[in-house]
């Protein structure tokens, strides 16, 4: 049954499946995020020092190090950001979700309107074609 809520409704299930969509993007960034932090962590603890040789080895090593360092940091940054925008999503789509609540509501309480005004209508109908009926019988009767 169509109200004068049924577009907007259908528009808010829209805009709230499009939040629902966000969400799992910045659920999935996120968890990109964790994992390349991951294999970062395992790529520092791979790092072999060398414990004797060149000084140049030593270097190389140490740069390595820091520039591995300097990658973790960054994933840090990128996991505390993607964390922030999951956040986010999650709250849009949950005021989203609480008009598309609310619309529907509105939409349900329009219907039961209808309905009832539709019952009292044939109810009336009934009551009419009930005299209707019973004047005819009694004239018949008398």
């Amino acid at each position: 049954m169509k109200t004068r809520y049924t577009p907007l409704v259908s528009v808010k299930k829209n805009i709230m499946q499009k939040s629902e969509q966000v969400l799992q993007q910045a659920n999935a960034s996120l968890l990109n995020a964790k994992e390349a932090l991951k294999l970062s962590l395992e790529a520092l603890n791979g790092v072999e020092t060398p414990s004797s040789g060149a000084l140049s080895a030593f270097l190389s090593a140490r740069a390595l190090l820091d520039s591995q360092r300097k990658i973790i940091v960054e994933q840090e940054a990128w996991i505390a950001f993607a964390e922030q925008e999951v956040s986010k999503a999650q709250e849009q789509l949950k005021l989203d979700m609480i008009e598309y609540e609310k619309f529907k509501y509105l939409e349900l309480q329009e219907i039961k309107k209808i309905e009832q005004k539709q019952k009292m209508e044939e109810a009336k109908n009934l009551d009419e074609i009930a005299l209707m009926t019973y004047d005819t019988t009694k004239r018949r009767v008398s």
